[in-house]
Formats: C-alpha cells, sequence, structure tokens
C-alpha cells in the first residue's frame, strides 16, 4: 500500500562547498523525487548555509531522503517539516508592455487588488513584484497576460518553521570556547 504524497519543506543547513548542490540533486534523482522548488542562501548561522528543497512526496520516502542528506560530508544538518509547521512565500517579477499601464485601468486595478507593487518604469515596459502564495502569483500571472505579458520569474519558496530549530543550540556545541 502506498502512502499519501504531501508537500515537504526540506531545510539542510550546510558548509558552502563546490559540488554539494550536484550532489544533493543527486540524491533526488537517484529515487526520481522531483524538486518542486530549490533556494539556497546564507542562513542565521555565520558561515553556514540553508538549502530550502520542496518536493511532493510521501513521509516515508521524506524521510529516507533527509537521511541521506545528513550523510553527506558537508551537510551539518537537514530537517523536514509540513506546510502546517512552516511559514512560506514566493516571490515573483512580472515584466508587462509599459502602454497597458497608462492606457488600460484594469492593470491599475489588477496591480492594486492583488498587494503588488510597481519595482519600475520606462517606456517600454514596467515590472512589477509580488510576494506571496504560489496560487497568488500565478492568479496575478494569469491576470496580466492579457495585457502584454513580457516576462515573468518567480523565485524558489522561502520559509521558517513555527517552531524553533535546534541548529543554532547544536552548533554553539562545536565551537570552540
Amino acid at each position: 500500500m502506498s502512502e499519501e504524497k504531501k508537500t515537504f519543506t526540506i531545510s539542510v543547513y550546510t558548509e558552502n562547498m563546490v559540488g554539494l548542490l550536484n550532489r544533493v540533486s543527486g540524491i533526488f534523482l537517484k529515487r526520481h523525487i522531483n524538486i518542486e522548488s530549490l533556494n539556497t542562501s546564507q542562513s542565521e548561522i555565520e558561515g553556514v548555509n540553508r538549502f530550502v528543497i520542496v518536493v511532493k512526496t510521501s513521509e516515508q520516502w521524506v524521510k529516507r531522503i533527509v537521511g541521506q542528506l545528513e550523510k553527506q560530508i558537508d551537510v551539518i544538518r537537514a530537517y523536514y517539516h509540513t506546510d502546517e509547521e512552516t511559514i512560506y512565500q514566493e516571490s515573483a517579477l512580472y515584466k508587462v508592455k509599459s502602454d497597458s499601464l497608462f492606457e488600460q485601468r484594469q492593470v491599475q486595478n489588477i496591480i492594486k487588488d492583488s498587494h503588488a507593487k510597481i519595482v519600475t518604469v520606462s517606456r517600454e515596459f514596467f515590472v512589477i513584484e509580488k510576494t506571496g502564495f504560489r496560487h497568488e502569483t500565478e492568479r496575478l500571472y494569469n491576470d496580466l497576460v492579457p495585457y502584454g505579458l513580457m516576462q515573468f520569474v518567480r523565485s524558489g519558496r522561502i520559509s521558517v518553521t513555527k517552531e524553533e530549530m535546534q541548529i543554532s543550540s547544536l552548533l554553539k556545541e562545536f565551537q570552540p570556547v
């Protein structure tokens, strides 16, 4: 019997080493699990980076993946969380033809109603920024397509957990006094 697939956010705390992204993505490739979203940045701990990886799989598989991730030499610790255990957002940028901004009031209303903001305006185009959940950035995308959407890009998920993560106290144990 197969376990239900759910969305999981995996946080991987690592040293910043060349080739680590390739090894991390290889763990998912071997198991035929698609990465829905991937983001990496500096973490709250100096000298430690954090990967935020979103996958749809069973809890059984996500536990196995986290175990494999922690076996990587440069990985300090890995955790997984459900959507209910995290606070998360994505950002998106939309490049739209300028004439639609000035000639069609609907575009201004779409921007206002979606709580997006205009970040730059030129004669040829303007750029809108929207932060929110995936369904919100997709809705704005669909609303802007008829008005000359020229480019679109969306970030990977960024997230923090609702509960405290023990990574900071774990690392303090290894720091010299």
